[in-house]
């Protein structure tokens, strides 16, 4: 969309972002006169009513949220059909920028994560669990302050994955170079295909804590298969091997988010 575009109150002003579920751009609302993100959600999922009546009462649900760590949702609606996401837009940069730019410190780490946890704590609270944790979906502003992002878009995107799980696998496995940027945050039951909750955000946070610790993937390998069967097999390294340094206790708690079962993980945020 070039800039001045008009989708209702909103004044286009520039592309920030794109993505597969969407196009991000920053525009004004121009009844409060405020500087906003508008994400507008791709074709595909225009053709499907039940996705975007999903999504729909996913955003009101994420809306009602309002903690410090969470993406603050303004408004949703549709234009020419494509249904919009409009939110608090930020200054700052992903997590994965930031750990891929420079070694963290272990208080950086120990307070990210207490941010991250802190946001998914309200959500589940509400009953409303992310699925798609991933340092892409943690945005770090000017001010060192947590926002998690896209707990409506992780919803419906489970909800795409779920109705051709073995099909969209086998393609991406057998397909030479074919990579899901995701898989390597994904949680066992979720490798799996099975039903997930609020314990599925609790491994994917853990691959996050172990990469901010060792500034490596817990379960990086050549392939996305390799990779798939490394989260439901083996084990990631000891922290040590990377950080000798690190507080046992933060360890411990790496391994008990990354438990393969469930039930032996931490219960809640």
């Amino acid at each position: 969309m070039k800039t001045g575009t008009k989708i209702g109150r909103y004044e286009i002003r520039s592309q920030i972002g794109a993505g597969g579920m969407g196009v991000v751009y920053s525009a004004i609302d121009t009844e409060l006169s405020r500087h906003v993100a508008l994400k507008v959600l791709i074709a595909d999922i225009v053709d499907d009513k039940e996705r975007v009546a999903r999504f729909e009462q996913e955003a009101k649900a994420t809306s009602a949220l309002n903690h410090p760590n969470i993406l603050t949702v303004f408004d949703f609606g549709a234009h020419d059909d494509a249904p919009y996401l409009v939110s608090e837009l930020l200054e700052g940069e992903e997590l994965g920028d930031r750990l891929s730019e420079r070694p963290m410190s272990q208080r950086s780490v120990i307070e990210f994560a207490r941010q991250i946890v802190s946001g998914l704590t309200a959500a589940h609270e509400k009953g409303i669990v992310h699925r798609d944790l991933k340092p892409a979906n943690i945005f770090i502003t000017k001010d060192e302050r947590v926002k998690i992002l896209d707990f409506g878009l992780a919803k419906l995107r489970e909800q795409s994955l779920d109705k051709s799980f073995d099909e969209t696998t086998h393609k991406a496995i057998t397909t030479p170079g074919v990579v899901m940027g995701t898989v390597g945050y994904m949680s066992p039951e979720q490798v799996k295909g099975q039903t997930t909750d609020h314990r599925s955000d609790i491994f994917s946070f853990g691959l996050i804590l172990h990469e901010m610790i060792t500034g490596r993937r817990a379960f990086q390998r050549d392939s996305m298969a390799e990779t798939m069967a490394a989260i439901l097999k083996e084990e990631p390294a000891e922290l040590t091997v990377s950080n000798p340094s690190i507080n046992p206790a933060l360890e411990r708690i790496v391994r008990r988010c990354l438990e393969k079962n469930p039930e032996r993980r931490f219960q809640s945020t």
